[in-house]
């Protein structure tokens, strides 16, 4: 929402009058209101004197002698909103981005996972040749052993007879 306008609800909340007597001062043109979407706005940094009594024309703290107008009171909760609003605009730019950095992660995630997923098929993959390569290594050897062992045990029984 631009501006200062608030709901009455809020406005409500924020002086601590009734809607009804809310209703009232609006009737009377002594709040500054508008009407969207079918929901009534006021722009409370306009019209404090309508809440703030006439007849008091100062607030003394007493023993402090501090005294303040009532212009300081409407400038005052003037400020106070236009902070409010800026912390609700921070508040949703810190979700905003708290949203963008979660879906960032999500995506990191997903794609880790993906790389998880090629490695662990890549492992079953080496796995497979591995054994395939073992069982090759030990034909071989049965191979070796019946084409070599016995020329070997030949050449082993000549050399003892001819001793």
């Amino acid at each position: 929402m631009l501006g200062n306008w608030i709901t009455i609800q809020e406005y409500s909340d924020l002086t601590g009058l009734s809607p009804d007597a809310i209703d009232d001062l609006m009737e009377r043109g002594k709040l500054e209101c508008k009407e969207e979407n079918g929901k009534i706005y006021i722009d409370p940094s306009r019209g404090m004197k309508a809440i703030i009594p006439s007849e008091v024309s100062e607030f003394s703290t007493g023993k402090s002698g501090i005294t303040v107008a009532p212009q300081f009171i409407e400038k005052t909760i003037g400020t106070i909103i236009n902070l409010h609003e800026k912390v609700l605009s921070a508040k949703d730019e810190t979700i905003e981005s708290i949203k963008s950095e979660n879906l960032f992660l999500k995506e990191a995630l997903a794609s880790l996972q993906e790389l998880y997923e090629e490695d662990r098929k890549t492992v079953d993959t080496l796995t497979k040749q591995l054994n395939i390569s073992q069982d090759e290594v030990e034909f071989l050897k049965r191979k070796y052993k019946l084409m070599w062992g016995k020329v070997v045990e030949e050449y082993a029984d000549n050399a003892s007879t001819s001793r």
